[in-house]
């Protein structure tokens, strides 16, 4: 099993998997995007015992681009682990200040967002495309974990995994007004009027709404992997039958 760990104060482990072409549908871990669910499955539990858990440890959502975010008690364990129909539904961000629960979230060039904030005791996983980052659903959950949740900014320790690069991440003015109308993306937006199209770095975009969220910079980091360009990833944008990957936290 090819995981991507990372070392996130606060967790007691945190990581995102990749393409592994030794593994049953390369190490594809969703349900809702594959060809056998058996081998979805397969995966699932290489992973979980990998990293020392159980399937049933683990809560996925039902993802939709929106800005919706879920509180994940000890009743949410194994939703969506092993049957699709149970996931949470229509929601893209999910955290927990309950220990044993591994919050679970899909990507496919989408950027995953992991943060930790070990005073508090709480966890998350956010899923944040491009739709997710214009709804702004990281600013939205962090707002709710600092007031209502009473999260320090500066405690915070956050984690933006691989992604589609901003080269990679092509779009039309549809979506670049869409990114405009934030009011802060822009030094994120580059031109190319050779060919007429924007290219967004849709990371960066989510790293300046952490940092508007009162997170210091130095508490965030980001993987320079592109899910495009690199070997280990999926990209829905390369190719639409693509595999997921997951970024996966627990407390």
């Amino acid at each position: 099993m090819k995981i991507k760990r990372y070392d996130i104060k606060g967790s007691a482990i945190s990581g995102f998997t990749l393409k592994d072409s030794s593994a049953p549908e390369e190490n594809n871990l969703a349900l809702h995007a594959c060809l056998n669910p058996a081998s979805v499955l397969k995966n699932r539990k290489t992973l979980a015992s990998s990293i020392g858990y159980s399937t049933d440890d683990f809560v996925y959502a039902n993802q939709t681009h929106s800005a919706n975010f879920h509180k994940v008690t000890r009743a949410n364990r194994g939703r969506g682990a092993t049957v699709l129909a149970t996931a949470i539904p229509d929601t893209d961000a999910l955290y927990t200040n309950e220990r044993g629960i591994v919050l679970a979230g899909f990507m496919a060039d989408c950027v995953p967002v992991l943060l930790s904030n070990e005073h508090a005791g709480i966890v998350g996983v956010i899923h944040s495309g491009w739709q997710g980052t214009v709804k702004e659903i990281t600013s939205q959950l962090l707002k709710h974990l600092i007031e209502q949740e009473g999260c320090r900014p500066e405690d915070f320790q956050i984690v933006i995994g691989p992604a589609l690069s901003q080269e990679k991440f092509e779009v039309d003015r549809d979506v670049y007004e869409n990114f405009h109308a934030l009011g802060y993306a822009e030094p994120w937006i580059s031109f190319h009027a050779t060919t007429g199209k924007y290219h967004i770095d849709n990371q960066r975009t989510v790293k300046t709404q952490c940092e508007l969220a009162g997170i210091p910079s130095a508490n965030i980091s980001i993987d320079p992997i592109c899910t495009f360009q690199s070997e280990d990833g999926f990209s829905y944008r390369q190719d639409k039958k693509a595999g997921r990957h997951l970024a996966f936290i627990c407390l």
